[in-house]
């Protein structure tokens, strides 16, 4: 098994991270508890917004990423017809 190194601008976002990672297995309608009151499930988009917000973070940093992931809340709403929408 190998270790990966962190690097030092990689250190910020793991909190961040950490938390939408929890936020998805708790209390998210698509992951998490609520899963099976939804078995198609609850999102417009794909990935799910969570998923988006996790994959742009680690990909992009918090910089860039957390302002992304901010616009795709915002854009989760009934007037949107949502998609792919990769990060």
């Amino acid at each position: 098994m190998e270790i990966k190194k962190l690097k030092i601008t990689e250190i910020p976002r793991l909190p961040i991270l950490l938390l939408v990672k929890i936020y998805q297995k708790t209390v998210s309608p698509d992951h998490g508890l609520f899963k099976y009151m939804f078995p198609h499930g609850y999102c417009r988009f794909y990935p799910s917004c969570s998923e988006y917000s996790y994959q742009v973070i680690k990909k992009r940093g918090l910089l860039v990423g957390v302002p992304k992931a901010v616009w795709r809340v915002l854009r989760c709403n009934p007037w949107n017809a949502g998609g792919v929408d990769l990060p």
